[in-house]
């Protein structure tokens, strides 16, 4: 009896630990924020900034909140890009009004904004923040922007540029080759066919 009295115990700490670790994983989880590290986009055009988010809570327009900040590349102090909450609220003032609109779906777990005609102040650093509660926990996504006056070419352009030409210049061989082959196929076809009447021109004597 004081062996199963023992064991009905220990089973019972057991269960009690597994709910709390279970508990605690779940406090400490929080909501996973992707977003593109950089981005380049030319001035006088539009360009989206993607951020898309991963919550350990069911997602809703109605738990949902997100918050699109600025951060000018020569100050520390963040400025309002964008809000929502049930509804999408762009900014009626400061240097974004009238350039930020909303290009989400928050039932897609997508909370993008584009913005509009980009201009040179726009450079800097676009932090998104996003809350589904009671899911608040989470580190937020940052895309630093850089608006230049014509886009460069990143490495990846380069190597794929690199390889094309490359991959071009093999075609070229290899078609010259084949022409070539084809050629001396040609004129060996050629030299058997007229092999027979030269022998019977040089058995008449005319050669």
């Amino acid at each position: 009896i004081g062996g199963f009295v023992l064991r009905l115990c220990l089973d019972k700490y057991f269960f009690f630990l597994l709910v709390v670790f279970i508990t605690g994983v779940r406090h400490v989880s929080g909501i996973e924020i992707y977003t593109t590290s950089e981005m380049e986009v030319v001035n006088g055009t539009n360009v989206k900034l993607k951020c898309t988010f991963i919550s350990s809570h069911p997602v809703s327009p109605q738990t949902v909140i997100v918050s699109w900040n600025f951060r000018p590349l020569n100050s520390g102090v963040d400025e309002s890009v964008f809000y929502y909450q049930e509804t999408p609220y762009p900014p009626e003032q400061g240097r974004f009004k009238g350039h930020a609109v909303w290009s989400g779906d928050i039932m897609k777990q997508d909370v993008s904004i584009t913005l509009h005609e980009v201009v040179p102040s726009f450079n800097g650093t676009y932090i998104c923040q996003v809350r589904n509660r009671p899911d608040v926990h989470g580190s937020n996504g940052e895309i630093v922007l850089k608006v230049v006056n014509k886009v460069t070419l990143s490495e990846i352009s380069i190597l794929a540029a690199a390889i094309g030409v490359s991959c071009g210049v093999i075609l070229i061989v290899l078609a010259i080759i084949v022409a070539v082959r084809l050629y001396r196929k040609k004129r060996l076809e050629n030299s058997i066919e007229m092999n027979p009447q030269e022998l019977e021109w040089k058995g008449r004597g005319v050669l």
